[in-house]
């Protein structure tokens, strides 16, 4: 059976999924907005070890097991042949299964080239789950992602080029309010180049990152929304579905581009008038935390 060094995180659309830790924390563990794995050293787990956590899945629940998850933060960093191998595995072990998924940074990214990622995609790895944060050079260097938009742009055009489905999401308010929409818009022409099948939104919230929050002049409510209708303004992929749905954010928003385009601008504009009539609600800095980990 599978054994977790906790935390475990996934997305949510992995909810239904059997989880295998490939990896412990993230092999890009400097970004300073994100605490996820700051209590975690990055290593993989060996090998023989994730093979036997497979084999240990006991055979009658094995024909109920259609989708995995590797975690921990970019299992794609595992070693090509390690990685091939557990997918073979996988697909031995359970009969019904059709997809695999994982999170994967962009350092995770440049450990493969196409030929390799549209290998692993024949060995069911289908989705990769592509944390960008943002289009905007600056808020990149500011929050230490390591990488610059452009970078991004080819390491998730490699995995589109492999056949994969990508999941990017975006973090409004990572920039503050000095360049809440240049971020807006720098992530909507970045989304646009690369047309991933979905993109999200979370809002900047606080885990295991109050250092780096107390250096931004953060975002009110009215100017998340406003930040979040430049995006939807300036964003025409060819096609991708999109949503806000993380508890981060105070305003849900659901629809495939380009067909819902005006709906959603149009509900974010039904919003900021519908709060704008609650008193002082709209000129709050959102305080939503997670302390657990």
């Amino acid at each position: 059976m599978p054994t977790y060094i906790e935390p475990v995180f996934r997305p949510p659309s992995e909810a239904r999924s059997l989880i295998f830790q490939i990896t412990i924390g993230c092999s890009q563990n400097h970004c300073v907005f994100c605490g996820m794995y700051k209590m975690k050293r990055f290593r993989l787990k060996p090998e023989a070890e994730v093979m036997a956590e497979i084999d240990g899945i006991p055979a009658r629940y094995r024909p109920a097991v259609d989708r995995v998850f590797l975690a921990d933060g970019d299992a794609l960093v595992y070693p090509f042949d390690g990685l091939a191998a557990i997918l073979d595995r996988l697909a031995a072990v359970f009969p019904n299964l059709t997809r695999v998924g994982s999170y994967a940074s962009p350092r995770s990214l440049t450990t493969k080239n196409v030929e390799e990622l549209r290998h692993l995609r024949e060995k069911k790895l289908r989705i990769l789950y592509f944390g960008l944060e943002s289009g905007d050079d600056a808020t990149l260097a500011a929050v230490n992602k390591g990488f610059t938009a452009e970078e991004m742009v080819r390491e998730a055009c490699k995995a589109r080029e492999a056949g994969m489905k990508l999941s990017v999401t975006a973090i409004l308010g990572l920039a503050g309010r000095s360049r809440s929409l240049e971020h807006a818009r720098a992530t909507a022409e970045w989304v646009n180049r690369v047309s991933p099948e979905y993109f999200s939104l979370l809002t900047l919230f606080h885990r295991h990152n109050d250092e780096f929050i107390r250096t931004l002049d953060q975002c009110t409510r009215r100017e998340l929304l406003h930040e979040a209708r430049e995006l939807l303004a300036h964003l025409a992929p060819a096609r991708t579905i999109l949503r806000s749905n993380h508890v981060s954010n105070f305003l849900e928003l659901a629809g495939s581009y380009p067909k819902d385009r005006e709906r959603l601008i149009a509900e974010v504009d039904t919003a900021l008038a519908r709060l704008g009539r609650m008193p002082g609600f709209l000129d709050e800095v959102p305080a939503y935390g997670e302390e657990y980990y």
